[in-house]
């Protein structure tokens, strides 16, 4: 499939199928599945507090998405409720939040109320 990329060339992308551990198929041209959060390469106060609100294994989602999230790229992620998609997105955001920069680095927008608020 051809697409044009944010410099206005042509690129090929390869849509790849992936068959989770629930047996949803996903289509992702990301080959990479990061099967643990050790192997991310997160901060080391992200890690604890992954580690400390429970989690012990990345979902499915999270596997996948995670770590191109943390790389800049362009990420659209889909599953079911309960899947890790809030964290997901979290996890990538709190890892390129600079600390020491007292502005805002990140603004997370939600289509409604309900969502806005369970994000939050």
């Amino acid at each position: 499939m051809a697409k044009i990329n944010g410099d206005g060339n042509q690129v090929e992308v390869k849509q790849e199928s992936t068959t989770t551990e629930s047996e949803e198929s996903m289509e992702s041209n990301w080959t990479e599945i990061t099967e643990s959060f050790d192997h991310m390469n997160l901060k080391m106060d992200l890690l604890h507090g992954i580690y400390g609100y429970g989690f012990e294994k990345p979902s499915a989602i999270q596997k996948q998405a995670i770590k191109p999230c943390c790389e800049g790229r362009n990420v659209i992620a889909q599953a079911q409720s309960g899947n890790g998609k809030t964290a997901t997105f979290s996890i990538s955001v709190l890892q390129l939040v600079d600390e020491r920069i007292r502005d805002v680095q990140a603004v997370i927008l939600a289509p409604t109320r309900g969502l806005a608020q369970q994000v939050s």
